[in-house]
């Protein structure tokens, strides 16, 4: 990674035309890229098909003239790669650069598990944000301290803040962020981290995403309600509107 361009990359052990089928298809889109919300498809629709430049042969994709992913197989799997843009000297852009760069790093971790472990099925998303107390964290708040030093591959058994008993294995360490696996939960994949300090959040804060497979709509929905109340509960939080 250089400081002008950022190079963000996983490998996926899958053909690089299915990869790239993910990256080509919305529905397939939708179910590794974001959460859910009103406006994913929008969205969608915004980032990966207006104004793109794409050319399936060499299984490049560019972005807006912005980001671009490119896929090469290495070793049996695809290294799928996104090389960002410079920052553009707009302060107003260059405020959520590092945004986007730890959001691509989270969504890449969502394809390789996507991919890997469910043939990119069906999910179900929860998606926390805001501040928490200075010096506090998202691991910290989650009760999963004991998972500072795990390197990739390590498994994992806690009793969460949420009151769940969690299982798994970390699939992720970056700088700011970690991705874990949760059996009970398909397996899903908990990612949670830091989110960069800028002009909206000069303190920074706190960002958890849970993906959840085969559950029904009751438990899906008890465990949106308890994960919700446990973080409006959290120290730090702003006043609910």
């Amino acid at each position: 990674m250089t400081e002008s361009q950022p190079v963000i990359e996983v490998a996926v052990a899958a053909a690089p035309s299915v990869v790239w089928q993910a990256l080509r298809d919305p529905e397939l889109i939708r179910r590794w890229h974001g959460w859910d919300y009103a406006g994913l498809a929008d969205e969608i629709r915004e980032i990966y098909f207006d104004d793109v430049t794409e050319d399936a042969a060499a299984f490049t994709l560019a972005l807006n003239g912005a980001d671009t992913f490119s896929l090469h197989e290495h070793e049996g799997t695809t290294l799928v790669r996104i090389t960002r843009p410079p920052r553009s000297g707009d302060p107003a852009a260059d405020d959520w650069y590092d945004d986007v760069t730890e959001g691509w790093t989270t969504f890449l971790q969502f394809l390789k598990f996507g991919i890997e472990r469910h043939g990119l099925d069906e999910r179900r998303t929860l998606f926390l944000e805001g501040p928490v107390a200075e010096g506090d964290s998202a691991r910290h708040l989650l009760g999963l301290d004991k998972l500072e030093g795990m390197t990739v591959g390590d498994h994992f058994t806690v009793v969460a803040e949420t009151g769940d008993l969690l299982h798994g294995v970390v699939c992720f360490v970056g700088e700011h962020q970690t991705a874990v696996s949760v059996d009970d939960l398909g397996p899903g994949l908990l990612q949670f981290g830091e989110q960069p300090v800028n002009a909206a959040r000069p303190h920074g804060g706190a960002q958890i995403l849970l993906a959840a497979y085969d559950l029904d709509d009751e438990e899906w929905a008890e465990l949106d309600e308890r994960w919700r109340e446990w973080w409006q509960a959290r120290p730090g939080a702003e006043p609910a509107t």
